[in-house]
């Protein structure tokens, strides 16, 4: 099994960095999940029998990298819950999206749904006058005549969110065959350059505050 990359632990949480292509939570493939390998990780380091909790609080689509929180008891799972819920901690992602984006700040807001596709699966869609309310802002990093380089704060938690917002507005991310991007030779087909890098939340006993970072894939300065 490969190394996972813990990022911070303490009595009630984890978090652990997910590389792109991997599944949040198993799913009817079959495939390892990283649900999957931090109970083998807390199984191993504490040498637990039987069965251990793990408590999935958020998720990361499966071509989408960045930093996942689980919780280890269900304290953890109930008090970083109600954080998610009340939008009382931060996520922010980078992104490389096609396109120039001269503007430095900006926002974006739609009405969004989920539908099902002819093939089984799912994605975002964004509508008119229906639907929940869908809201981010984004900074511009760097921005060139094709493509730029995004880091947003999202705002609500909806469906593909980032995904659907960006490619609405004329700029899909790329690789994101899905909603519209076209794909780059330095990603595999289960990769789109969107990543999940910041994450901030107070712990679930002690209320100190937790702010990670990480920095995007370094092979995105060779498209940007």
């Amino acid at each position: 099994m490969e190394q996972l990359k813990v990022l911070y632990e303490d009595n009630h949480l984890i978090a652990v960095w997910k590389d792109a292509g991997v599944l949040t939570q198993s799913d009817r493939s079959g495939i390892q999940s990283l649900f999957d390998k931090v109970k083998i990780y807390l199984k191993e380091k504490y040498k637990k029998p039987g069965n251990i909790f793990l408590g999935l609080l958020h998720r990361l689509d499966r071509p989408v990298a960045g930093i996942i929180l689980f919780a280890k008891t269900s304290k953890g799972a109930s008090r970083l819950s109600e954080q998610f819920r009340e939008r009382t901690l931060s996520k922010k992602y980078y992104a490389v999206v096609e396109g120039s984006f001269f503007q430095k700040n900006g926002a974006l807001v739609h009405m969004i749904e989920k539908r099902e596709t002819m093939n089984g699966g799912q994605r975002a869609k964004i509508m008119k006058n229906r639907g929940d309310r869908a809201e981010l802002s984004y900074e511009t990093i760097r921005s060139s005549k094709d493509r730029s380089l995004l880091r947003i704060n999202l705002k609500t938690g909806k469906f593909h969110q980032i995904r659907a917002q960006l490619s609405a507005e004329g700029h899909p991310i790329i690789n994101d065959i899905k909603y519209g991007g076209h794909q780059a030779p330095q990603f595999p087909e289960d990769a789109v350059a969107l990543a999940a890098c910041e994450l901030s939340f107070t712990t679930a006993t002690d209320n100190k505050y937790i702010s990670l970072r990480r920095p995007y894939p370094k092979e995105w300065d060779t498209i940007v």
